[in-house]
């Protein structure tokens, strides 16, 4: 029987080539497009790649009246230029599938894979992706790594399609779109009868996104510092706070020290107990993100593609996971055992193995198709200089979980001094146990108190007062919105990382590291909060969202989850369009002061205004009012705070701006990457330039992989 073996992405299909046979695949092309052929017992299997969806939603017909609710599924290419790349992937796929009586999805295993496979094989089998699956000839596979045992184990194992999951998937891909589609042509539609042409898109998880960092955004503009004071004592060297806190007035301050001067201080207790510090669980999509943000102030979208590409070499598990569980169905010591085998981790592994180590520290998060993110134990190879990092992240954090719980010794001294009482805290480290494990990523602080005894008469050696301000609350960074998302149960932990990139490709937000509102974000919400504010409403996307999670276990059907979902969105669009003038007014104005706000100079090419504008990729850069007429550009620098200084260059004539980038000190510049006044920088960039070529790998051709790896003989046999 011929077999259709469909994977998410080229790199998988050719594991999968590699695992699923005895003995060397033949790799064939087709239009530039590789596929495999391998025979696998009596059976001859095909296996083919997309390249992520090669179908999309799209609507039925055109037309400008809403809400728009008749639509279908459409190849990709036929629906977006950007995406006709995948129209041979598809042809390939096509004309091998023609040939098969059995297909199976062996897609990544979530609900994102479950849509993409299962619309490939009702394309395939029945010609039409609208139609439904025929029973008996279509098949699952589910594996969270891409090593050959559990590629293996996968096939000869596959059952049904799911599904649920698909229908689930299909849900929310018609909920997205309508939602996306009607509410977002409504705010152009209310801004275009303003004479004002500008994209603008609101989708069910942006608006309650853009909800929270605008009311964030508020909070932080509309913060009055308030001074207040705190007293401290010095003794023995040792910095003691006094036990009342933040002191409201300079007066209560002055009490304190007039009456406290030359007094002597006496030990009241000396506590000094012992905390056993657990290790951290295994990492999560977030708490991954979350990390790498930290560490390497990595973007957590960027964090994702580097995981998903370590997967698909089978180096770790699959990422797009909530779980913090290493269920022992995993065989965790034979994990850690290969680890052995890699100098970087071996005396850690040889540690645990010695000590029969295997029972990890998990967390209490769950995830019914995956378990945590954790290494396979397959030697990397020819790792870039990002992967290598994410690599050693995931591993070190995976290889802690099985250590012992640091112990920590807490001392809290309290002295008093006249009428008051001054606290201060030791920390010290008496065994670091997964800490030094861990130890590039962690950071223990210690503090090593001198010997104090209760009752102990004691010298004070400085009385002082220092005086403060109430600090606004912190703005966000995208690691901490994406974690704040997943606290809301807000979008999903694939999407909300793409869902925040596009709220920087409309220009609604700003600087990645400490996230801002921008007029033109700060406009679209007044105008959605006063006139359609249930787009923003994170109660009605988490409800949505809810349903949907219902229809993977069974608890709903997709039509119930999408009538109601319809439903929702006539009633909104009603609603919109008795506002649909004062919307349109409201955004006008907002689009006005947004373009005021971000003007850094003239162009000295026409005399337009040269503003500040964001890429489709959510890059910064300026451009000048007068596009397309005119086509001046200039890059700007990224994650920076760019502020106009109203001067200019006076060898290349553009404006100079201020540049702010945390920890860094700020600086001046002018615009024109080749001026005059640049010289010096070349040099330098050339050399980090250099620097960063050097410090990344040749990576290995794909035909290579299937040449040397094809040699070896291949484990386990593929039921028929």
């Amino acid at each position: 029987m011929n077999k259709l073996v469909i994977a998410e992405k080229p790199s998988v299909a050719l594991r999968l080539a590699l695992s699923l046979g005895n003995q060397k695949p033949d790799r064939k092309i087709i239009n530039g497009v590789s596929y495999y052929e391998l025979q696998s017992g009596s059976d001859k299997l095909f296996i083919v790649a997309a390249v992520g969806h090669l179908f999309t939603i799209r609507e039925k017909g055109s037309s400008r009246k809403l809400p728009v609710f008749d639509i279908e599924w459409a190849p990709s290419y036929m629906v977006s230029k950007g995406s006709y790349f995948t129209k041979k992937y598809l042809d390939t796929i096509l004309a091998i599938g023609k040939n098969c009586s059995a297909f199976i999805n062996a897609c990544d295993y979530d609900i994102e894979g479950s849509v993409i496979g299962t619309n490939i094989i009702k394309f395939v089998s029945n010609g039409n992706v609208n139609s439904e699956v025929k029973d008996g000839n279509a098949f699952r596979m589910k594996f969270s790594t891409t090593t050959t045992e559990d590629l293996v184990n996968a096939y000869n194992n596959i059952s049904g399609l799911d599904i649920r999951n698909f229908d689930a998937g299909e849900a929310r891909h018609t909920l997205d779109w309508i939602w996306g589609i009607n509410f977002s042509r409504a705010l152009m539609y209310s801004l275009a009868s303003k004479s004002q042409r500008k994209i603008i898109s609101i989708g069910r998880v942006q608006g309650p996104t853009l909800a929270i960092l605008v009311k964030r955004e508020k909070e932080i503009k509309e913060f009055v510092p308030k001074p207040y004071w705190e007293v401290y004592a010095l003794v023995k060297g040792v910095e003691f706070i006094n036990l009342l806190g933040k002191i409201e007035s300079r007066e209560g301050v002055e009490a304190i020290l007039s009456k406290s001067k030359g007094s002597e201080g006496v030990v009241e207790s000396v506590v000094v107990k012992e905390n056993r510090v657990r290790p951290y669980p295994p990492f999560d999509l977030t708490s991954l993100q979350v990390e790498a943000s930290h560490a390497f102030g990595m973007d957590p979208s960027r964090t994702l593609s580097i995981a998903q590409s370590l997967y698909e070499h089978a180096y770790i598990s699959y990422p797009r996971t909530s779980s913090q569980k290493l269920p022992p169905t995993l065989n965790l010591p034979n994990i850690i055992g290969m680890l052995s085998k890699n100098k970087k981790y071996s005396e850690i592994a040889e540690y645990l193995m010695k000590n029969s180590m295997y029972k990890p520290a998990e967390g209490y998060k769950e995830d019914e198709a995956h378990p945590a993110i954790f290494p396979t134990g397959v030697m990397p190879k020819a790792l870039s200089n990002e992967e290598e990092k994410v690599y050693d992240l995931i591993t070190r954090r995976f290889l802690a979980c099985f250590g012992n719980s640091a112990v920590v010794e807490l001392t809290n001294v309290t002295v008093r001094i006249s009428d008051w009482k001054y606290g201060a805290e030791g920390k010290r480290v008496l065994d670091k146990g997964w800490i030094s494990i861990y130890e590039p990523y962690i950071k223990v602080e210690q503090k090593q108190l001198p010997k104090f005894e209760q009752g102990e008469r004691v010298k004070v050696e400085k009385l002082h007062s220092k005086e403060l301000k109430t600090k606004p609350p912190n703005r966000y960074s995208k690691a901490s919105l994406i974690a704040t998302l997943e606290r809301k149960e807000l979008g999903t932990k694939a999407t909300r990382a793409e869902i925040i990139d596009t709220l920087f490709k409309r220009g609604y937000i700003k600087n990645p590291g400490r996230i801002e509102v921008t007029a033109f974000g700060m406009g679209i919400y007044d105008a959605l909060s006063e006139y359609f504010a249930d787009i923003l409403d994170e109660n009605l996307t988490r409800k949505l969202e809810e349903d949907m999670e219902n229809i993977s276990r069974g608890k709903t059907t997709k039509q119930q989850v999408i009538e109601e979902g319809k439903e929702i969105v006539a009633k909104l669009i009603l609603k919109f369009k008795e506002n649909e003038g004062k919307i349109g007014t409201a955004l006008a104005e907002s689009l006005k002061s947004s373009e005021a706000s971000n003007v850094l100079g003239k162009c000295p090419k026409c005399g337009g205004d040269l503003v500040i504008r964001h890429s489709k990729a959510g890059k910064s850069f300026v451009g000048c009012s007068n596009w397309p007429k005119c086509t001046v550009t200039y890059s700007l620098p990224q994650n920076a705070l760019i502020v106009p200084t109203k001067k200019v260059c006076e060898f290349c004539h553009t404006p100079i701006i201020k540049v702010f980038r945390k920890g860094k000190k700020p600086f001046e510049m002018d615009l024109d990457p080749n001026c005059v006044s640049k010289k010096d920088w070349k040099v330098s960039t050339a050399a980090e330039a250099a620097k960063a070529k050097a410090e990344e790998k040749p990576k290995v051709e794909e035909k290579e992989k299937v040449e040397e790896k094809g040699k070896t003989k291949r484990k386990g046999k593929p039921k028929g």
